[in-house]
């Protein structure tokens, strides 16, 4: 190693010029394919996406440049923000369930024990679910006239006749929590169950000795270590939730009565029901950019040191 570093060294400008011009150049060569795939794959098709947001883009492919005019309207459509205060209950509502089922079930199952390997693949497996078919399944479990479970809660004495799940809001939207919860919380506790199991033990064996709690070792060690873990799943979780589309056009179609339209489900309404392709697409600027900001924020909050 001082070999190698005192040979460095002793080389002359031009040659450490171009030994480091070969790197960089062996650097940029190693990078290419990635550069190209989000070249391709994401920087292409944004820009695109801002060009059509700037034209008025009917259904027979005729462009006319417009210039701000879509955003403009955007922000003055009051259907559109209606829908993203709704989207913004629902993500809370799912964010919060999701994660705080899926860190109670990593604490759960993360003891090194064989019968927890059957427990990490039963509360995961709805994650290998497609999100259509969770959707179909929760349509068929909360129909009024066959669903199971109408027909537990009567058994029960719950209810007295079948509830229309899907007929109200309230009900509607407890639906979707629900099933986006039990779909989606399995994900989050294997993201933090490897966290966790990264926490070296001999930190709890400190702590066990000075007397520590399991909720004192949880509050010092284990939140803090994970910290940057907690931030990912959750901006995850927020992401995903202010996506929402499958299972709001599977299971609501954005009733009853427009109470359970998302902010991209009004943005499919503009695009492939009105056909206006442009406005749809600076709506969906408008939304990239909010989600942008709420992540920045998200990790900025996230990162801070805090005493639990």
């Amino acid at each position: 190693m001082t070999a190698t570093a005192t040979s460095r060294e002793g080389r002359s400008p031009a040659t450490r010029s171009t030994y480091f011009s070969r790197r960089r150049l062996w650097g940029a060569f190693f990078v290419s394919p990635a550069l190209v795939v989000v070249t391709i794959f994401f920087l292409a098709p944004l820009a695109l996406a801002i060009w059509i947001s700037l034209t008025d883009w009917n259904i027979g492919g005729f462009q006319r440049f417009v210039g701000l005019a879509n955003y403009q309207r955007a922000f003055t459509d009051a259907r559109f923000f209606e829908a993203l205060r709704f989207t913004t209950i629902y993500t809370l509502l799912v964010t919060t369930l999701t994660f705080l089922l899926g860190f109670g079930l990593a604490l759960l199952v993360r003891a090194p024990l064989m019968r927890m390997w059957a427990l990490r693949t039963m509360f995961y497996f709805p994650v290998v679910i497609g999100l259509a078919a969770a959707s179909f399944i929760f349509v068929w479990l909360f129909n009024d006239q066959v669903g199971v479970v109408n027909e537990v809660l009567m058994a029960l004495g719950l209810i007295d006749k079948p509830v229309v799940w899907l007929a109200h809001p309230d009900t509607a939207m407890a639906t979707l929590v629900l099933m986006v919860t039990w779909k989606n919380a399995g994900f989050a506790m294997i993201i933090l169950l490897i966290a966790m199991q990264a926490v070296p033990e001999n930190l709890y064996e400190a702590a066990r000795v000075d007397g520590a709690t399991a909720w004192q070792s949880l509050r010092r060690i284990t939140i803090p270590l994970i910290l940057p873990t907690i931030a990912l799943v959750l901006i995850i979780l927020v992401v995903t939730s202010y996506l929402a589309f499958d299972q709001f056009y599977i299971l609501t179609r954005g009733g009853p009565n427009n109470s359970t339209i998302t902010a991209t489900y009004w943005i499919y309404n503009q695009a492939f029901i009105g056909f206006r392709f442009g406005y749809a697409t600076a709506l969906s600027m408008v939304l990239l950019v909010f989600l942008v900001v709420l992540g920045w924020l998200q990790l900025r909050i996230l990162r801070r040191d805090v005493t639990l």
